[in-house]
C-alpha cells in the first residue's frame, strides 16, 4: 500500500478512543478545554497508559509492548516496539518536531498532529501529508498549554476543536518516562535521517530499551529517559540497497560513535552549561544497533551496552 493512503491520524484514533475509554483504570485525569478539545493528563498514568500513548505516537503504525527481560538485573522493565512502516511511524509522526510556544510555555508536540500541520520542513522530504477531521498531539510537558497555543494547533491542523485530543505527559512521570524510552526506534531512524542514509531504504525495524526508575526532578528524569535508550537501547533494522552504506550504518548509528559518548546524560547536560544544542547530535542514538540488508542476506552489528554507564545514571 503507497504511504500516501496510510493515515497516522486515522490509523491512531481507535487508540485514542481506547485511552479515552480506560481514562480510570489507566490513572488519567480526562478534561474539557474550554476551546472544547480534549486535555489528557498523564500525571497520575501507569505503565500501561505510556505504552498506549507509544502507540498512539506511532500513528498506528507500530506495536508497542512492556515486558520484564535479564538484560540489566537491577532494573528488569523493559519496552519494545516494531513497525513495518518506520519512517512513517517514527519520523511523520512519533518524532517530537513541532515546537509550540507562547510566553514561557514552550513544548514539543509529538504524534499524528503533525502530520496534519505539515509545519516542519521533514515533511517535504518524506513526501508526506496526512487527511482526517480528528487528530492527537502530545506534549512532553507538566502544565496545561496556554489558549494560544490549543488555538494553534486546531488551526494549524485544521480541525474541529471538539475533535482534537491533547495529551500532556510529564517526564517525572510513568507514563511520560515509558513513552520517551517507547522512542528506541524513532531514535535510530532520526538519526539514519542526520546521517543521509535513504529513507526509502529503511523497510522495517524494530527496538527494546530497559525501562528507568522515574526521576523526582525534571533533570534526572530527563537523564535517565535518555540514558535508556543512549546505553540501554538496540535497534533491529531491515534495509536495502548496498553492503557498504549497511555497514557504514551500523558503525556510524550507535551512541558510542558521538564526542560526547561516555558519561550520564544528566552529566553532559551540565557541562554545557544546560544548552541541550551543544550537545553533539550524533549521541542521541539506541546503544547497540544491527542492519540487515535484505538483499544480501548480510547482517551487520555495530555498539554495544553499557551497564555501567546505566547503573550510575539510574542508582542516583
Amino acid at each position: 500500500m503507497s504511504k500516501q493512503h496510510l493515515s497516522v491520524n486515522q490509523l491512531s484514533q481507535p487508540l485514542v478512543a481506547q485511552l479515552l475509554q480506560q481514562a480510570d483504570p489507566l490513572g488519567l485525569d480526562v478534561s474539557l478545554h474550554q476551546t472544547g478539545c480534549t486535555i489528557v493528563d498523564a500525571a497520575a498514568g501507569n505503565r500501561e497508559a505510556g505504552r498506549l500513548i507509544a502507540e498512539i505516537c506511532m500513528g498506528g503504525l507500530g506495536k508497542v509492548h512492556v515486558a520484564d527481560s535479564p538484560r540489566f538485573s537491577q532494573w528488569p522493565g523493559t519496552i519494545s516496539v516494531s513497525s513495518d512502516q518506520p519512517v512513517l511511524a517514527c519520523l511523520a509522526s512519533q518524532y517530537a518536531g513541532w515546537a509550540l510556544s507562547h510566553e514561557a510555555f514552550f513544548s514539543l508536540g509529538s504524534g499524528p498532529a503533525r502530520a496534519l500541520a505539515n509545519r516542519e520542513d521533514l515533511f517535504q522530504e518524506l513526501d508526506y501529508q496526512d487527511q482526517s477531521d480528528h487528530t492527537c498531539i502530545v506534549l512532553e510537558t507538566d502544565k496545561t498549554p496556554p489558549i494560544e497555543v490549543v488555538q494553534k494547533i486546531i488551526r494549524d491542523t485544521k480541525v474541529q476543536a471538539e475533535h482534537l485530543t491533547i495529551i500532556l505527559t510529564p517526564t517525572t512521570s510513568i507514563a511520560g518516562a515509558t513513552q520517551i524510552v517507547g522512542r528506541v526506534l524513532e531514535v535510530a531512524l532520526h538519526k539514519a535521517h542526520t546521517l543521509h542514509f535513504p529513507l526509502n531504504d529503511i523497510v522495517s525495524g524494530s527496538g527494546v530499551a530497559v525501562l528507568p526508575p522515574s526521576g523526582s526532578d525534571f533533570l534526572t528524569a530527563m537523564g535517565r529517559t535518555n540514558d535508556a535508550i543512549l546505553f540501554g537501547g538496540t535497534v533491529n533494522l531491515q534495509v536495502r540497497g548496498s553492503d557498504a552504506a549497511a555497514a557504514k550504518l551500523a558503525k556510524e548509528l550507535p551512541s558510542l560513535a558521538s564526542k560526547d559518548y561516555g558519561k550520564p546524560f544528566a552529566q553532559i547536560f551540565k557541562s554545557y552549561n544546560m544548552d541541550f544544542y551543544q550537545i553533539d547530535p550524533m549521541l542521541f542514538s539506541p546503544a547497540q544497533v544491527t542492519i540487515t540488508n535484505l538483499d544480501s542476506g548480510e547482517v551487520f552489528e555495530g555498539g554495544r551496552l553499557n551497564a555501567e554507564l546505566i547503573a550510575l545514571s539510574f542508582a542516583d
